[in-house]
């Protein structure tokens, strides 16, 4: 009797057929996380729940303004959300090549646990505010929601956004005005900085980072499972819906914090701390509504051209989310080499607005690098060291 070898493993696919949306958005939203890391780098000033600088000039505060508003605590529930669909897109491939379920399950369980590897290696060697090891996580912890009912899912969301109010508002109570001077980004002795940042990660991760994520992460796999981003024209009233409402809720949400942060309004601590929350909530809605715009952006283009668009934006823009992991630690090795005082050292001589300005920089490097590099078929490095990881160990 002979016994059937298990089916082979489905490999990562291939650039060139990857959905065009998803790529897109992760190239996009790389220039939020750049903005909003930029000025964690910096020391030397009493700081306000997003880190910002308190007694920054009026350019400083304006810039702060709007990145509290658009970008911060918007871009980490976008990425969490992306996550979760491309979970689901790599575990439909895995079910096409013949995987049980038991088999996907251990593949996309090892593939989170290297990308929590990832994270700590990112925080312990550059970034405190590391969010990969968040991700990987969440993945490792609720990878079986793939498989649960959209009932469930959603049930899961809901009580995963309870569970971060709780977090937000202890958080919140613990860094009412918090200073830069003792982060790791002022420490000039770099041993000290990489354990504190190690210790910080440690505590932030499963409590802060992940509890940010999981909502998203879950409604990442209820959309995957309509195809919203693969297909969005058939699905261009729901994305419309979703785009308009998220990111209306997300502004109405940032603006309470906004005025605090910029001290535009002192209201008492404890009202402090609920704009804080409401921040951060409203960015849950914030990063879906972004997912959704740019989804209803490609399909504008598809029906325009017919095709998939080939601009050289939108190519520079897509070969960036190919990267996506590369270009963020990217991200992390230029801040730490520019700010930190035991490299650049211009964490201490430059305010908010200038930082944002390195970061835009810095994300137009990383593009410009993809962009060169993706068409000839070149993966990232770290995305080959993850996927040889994952694919490897499933082989």
């Amino acid at each position: 009797m002979s016994i059937a070898p298990p089916a082979p493993v489905q490999r990562a696919v291939p650039l060139v057929q990857r959905s065009l949306a998803p790529d897109l958005a992760r190239g996009l939203m790389l220039l939020l996380i750049a903005v909003a890391h930029a000025h964690m780098y910096l020391s030397g000033h009493q700081a306000g729940f997003r880190g910002y600088a308190l007694d920054g000039g009026p350019v400083d505060r304006l810039v702060a303004g709007v990145q509290i508003v658009l970008v911060d605590g918007r871009a980490l529930p976008m990425f969490a959300a992306l996550f979760g669909y491309g979970l689901v897109q790599l575990a439909n491939r895995q079910s096409a090549a013949g995987r049980s379920w038991a088999q996907t399950r251990r593949l996309l369980r090892a593939r989170s646990l290297w990308l929590l590897a990832f994270g700590f290696c990112h925080a312990l060697l550059l970034f405190f505010g590391d969010i990969l090891g968040a991700y990987g996580l969440v993945g490792l912890v609720l990878v079986g929601f793939i498989r649960r009912s959209d009932r469930a899912v959603l049930w899961a969301a809901g009580v995963g956004l309870i569970m971060h109010v709780v977090v937000l508002v202890l958080f919140g109570l613990l860094t009412v005005s918090a200073g830069k001077g003792d982060t790791p980004a002022a420490m000039a002795d770099p041993l000290q900085a990489l354990v504190t940042r190690l210790v910080g990660w440690i505590a932030m991760t499963p409590t802060y980072f992940a509890a940010s994520v999981v909502s998203a992460f879950l409604l990442g796999i209820w959309a995957a499972r309509r195809r919203l981003l693969d297909e969005p024209g058939p699905h261009r009233a729901l994305l419309s819906r979703i785009a308009t409402v998220g990111v209306s809720i997300a502004i109405v949400g940032g603006l309470p914090l906004m005025l605090v942060d910029t001290r535009l309004w002192t209201p008492t601590a404890a009202v402090s701390v609920a704009a804080y929350a409401i921040h951060s909530l409203t960015g849950i809605a914030g990063g879906l509504g972004y997912a959704a715009l740019i989804g209803l952006v490609v399909d504008r283009m598809q029906r325009r051209r017919h095709a998939r668009p080939t601009g050289w934006v939108t190519t520079a823009l897509v070969a960036c989310g190919q990267w996506s992991l590369t270009c963020y630690l990217l991200q992390s090795v230029i801040f730490v080499t520019v700010f930190a005082p035991y490299a650049g050292g211009l964490g201490t001589q430059v305010g908010d607005a200038a930082a944002s300005g390195i970061a835009v920089v810095t994300w137009s490097g990383t593009v410009l690098l993809a962009a060169l590099l993706a068409p000839a078929g070149r993966r990232g490095p770290a995305e080959t060291a993850l996927r040889w990881l994952t694919y490897g160990r499933a082989r």
